[in-house]
């Protein structure tokens, strides 16, 4: 069994060795993935993977905690994440709450937050309370609404100066690692450059520290549309409907149960 990894050996990664995320949601997928990945983000894509919703601000706190301890129990020896939910950080001392709450209920490692140099207040306060943060910049989710869409970071001077701010706010209020989502690989790579602290990317190029993906999208079970930044390693969609029209064509002409499945 791999050593759990911690906040110093995850930084410590840092120019020495891509580091693996996954998100995860339930204990059975986390128990799945525990061997192979350094990190796993319950993220708040939850509610857009599995229910079906259109962006990521319907998932409540009440929702992460559960998914959290689920996976918590799945993967105990993994460094779980807990990404906070819309709503739930609107001021230092509701997201100090918020946070608490995390981590009464669950075994998490550490929360995520959205957000650049407008949350570097509140990081900085969580951080000085023992809330270990993983900071988000670039595209962020949870503002889709406001900005209008899902718009790629980092193709003009303006966005570019904005981010490499948004990094080194958050990185000097205390976060021990970013997000880095939805940008130009040139910009991910002069982010990563400039922080001392890991940068993983989603949508961002290799050029980052590491990278996340979501495992339902990466697992090919995501069929209603396949994101650029997205590699399929494998067909689950279509390998489940083969699996279970396969049971359901045994179960109509009597072959299942057979006798090895029969109590004696």
């Amino acid at each position: 069994m791999a050593k759990k990894e911690t906040i110093t050996s995850l930084q410590q990664a840092k120019g020495e060795r891509k580091l693996v995320m996954i998100t995860a949601y339930d204990a059975l997928f986390a128990s799945l993935f525990k061997e192979s990945v350094d990190m796993i983000l319950v993220g708040d894509s939850l509610n857009m993977s599995f229910l079906g919703e259109p962006d990521t601000l319907s998932a409540t706190l009440d929702q992460m905690i559960y998914h959290t301890r689920a996976v918590c129990n799945g993967a105990p020896e993994s460094f779980v994440i807990c990404d906070m939910p819309f709503g739930t950080m609107n001021t230092p001392d509701e997201a100090l709450a918020n946070c608490v709450e995390v981590f009464r209920r669950t075994r998490a490692d550490a929360v995520k937050i959205e957000g650049g140099a407008e949350r570097a207040d509140l990081v900085r306060h969580l951080t000085r309370n023992a809330i270990p943060v993983m900071g988000h910049v670039g595209l962020k989710p949870q503002s889709v609404r406001a900005e209008g869409g899902y718009k790629v970071q980092g193709r003009d001077e303006k966005s570019i100066e904005r981010v490499l701010q948004d990094a080194a706010a958050i990185e000097e209020a205390g976060a021990f690692a970013l997000v880095i989502e939805g940008v130009t690989p040139t910009l991910a790579a002069l982010v990563t450059r400039e922080c001392d602290i890991p940068v993983i990317g989603i949508g961002a190029g290799k050029e980052t520290d590491g990278q996340v993906l979501v495992w339902s999208d990466m697992l090919g079970f995501f069929e209603a549309f396949k994101p650029r930044f997205v590699k399929h390693y494998m067909n689950g969609a279509v390998a489940v409907k083969e699996a279970v029209g396969k049971y359901a064509e045994e179960v109509k002409n009597g072959l299942f149960p057979a006798e090895e499945h029969c109590y004696k």
